[in-house]
């Protein structure tokens, strides 16, 4: 959408903290997760941040996963190799959906349909990105998601 006006969906869910709570929530109950545990136990105390930098960007926020950490490209190169199976990858959205809720994103059906769009998207191209020996295309441009949009628009 061009209207200036309208805000984008990281203005919308609160910004930065609001999707910091959400994975500081998220990475919380992992460890208690019999699918989930085992792909986090050696995780970087940091990585709840990077993951919240990551959607912020996503959702119109600033670019500072990609100045800092190397864009979509670096995040498709992390599930490479992890051999993620389907449950795996429901279990991860539904959890980060509970979790939504926990942390206190917007509830209204506009936001969570986006939200909803872009995680079940960005999950399908993780399980997929995990079952590769190498490392996706290194141009990969980073997923810009908004209000109805569907597909994976990307930011050039």
């Amino acid at each position: 959408m061009s209207d200036d006006s309208i805000p984008s969906l990281y203005e919308w869910a609160g910004g930065l903290p609001a999707l910091e709570r959400l994975t500081e929530v998220f990475y919380r109950r992992v460890p208690d997760d019999p699918l989930l545990a085992p792909l986090f136990a050696h995780m970087d105390a940091r990585h709840p941040h990077f993951v919240a930098l990551f959607l912020a960007e996503v959702f119109g926020g600033p670019p500072v996963y990609t100045r800092e950490r190397g864009g979509h490209h670096a995040m498709l190169s992390r599930h490479v190799g992890r051999h993620l199976d389907e449950a795996q990858r429901a279990r991860w959205m539904a959890l980060l959906l509970e979790c939504a809720d926990a942390a206190g994103l917007p509830d209204d059906p506009e936001f969570r349909s986006a939200f909803v769009g872009y995680v079940e998207w960005g999950t399908r191209l993780a399980l997929l990105n995990s079952r590769l020996d190498v490392p996706p295309d290194g141009h990969a441009p980073m997923p810009a998601w908004g209000w109805g949009e569907t597909g994976g628009p990307y930011r050039g």
